[in-house]
């Protein structure tokens, strides 16, 4: 079986002034990727924040939705509580998909009232429809757990950590406190 192109390059015979002007809208594209960026009038309440862990360059602040204009450091501290949640719930649901994409699943059952064991259930979304109601609701239970009693930090009203997105709470450390105060920063400018 023969592969036909697309319809819009049937009949299209190239003729030296399409190569010519294909080269000339090339460089002038190319042209305008080095071309100085236009600066903008920038609000005080974005300079403020310029100083803030994450503003690295080439970008500095990179607010481009504009969710910071006119806002104060409370409102920062909980925007940035929960990026670092979210970014990392986000690395934890790409392990956990990658895992089970892999192939590697707990041993025995999910639900054994049902006899449908780990292995059963599918990686990514599908996994939904064969896991059982009272697994996904153990599920969302244990996440409203965590979101209520255990992710907590200064920003939402627990003990005041080191600094927001401190979630040890007193308690777990790891060998954070082993580090000095410039691979601290590091690490944390890393995470965001």
């Amino acid at each position: 079986r023969r592969l036909r192109p697309p319809f819009f390059l049937i009949n299209i015979q190239p003729t030296p002034t399409m190569f010519k002007s294909l080269a000339i809208a090339s460089l002038v594209a190319g042209a305008a990727a080095f071309a100085p960026a236009q600066q903008g009038a920038s609000s005080t309440a974005l300079q403020a924040f310029e100083s803030e862990l994450g503003a690295q360059p080439p970008l500095g602040f990179f607010d481009p939705l504009g969710l910071l204009e006119d806002a104060d450091q409370e409102r920062f501290d909980r925007l940035r509580y929960v990026e670092i949640k979210h970014g990392r719930v986000a690395m934890l649901a790409i392990a956990g998909y990658l895992t089970t994409a892999a192939g590697i699943r707990l041993p025995g059952n999910i639900s054994n009232s049902e006899g449908i064991s780990f292995a059963d259930v599918p990686a990514g979304f599908e996994a939904l429809k064969n896991v059982p109601g009272a697994g996904l609701f153990q599920l969302f239970a244990f996440i409203g757990f965590l979101e209520t009693f255990v992710m907590k930090d200064s920003a939402n009203g627990a003990e005041a950590g080191e600094f927001i997105g401190d979630f040890r709470n007193g308690a777990i450390d790891f060998g954070w406190e082993t580090f000095d105060e410039e691979t601290k920063l590091q690490k944390r400018a890393i995470e965001l």
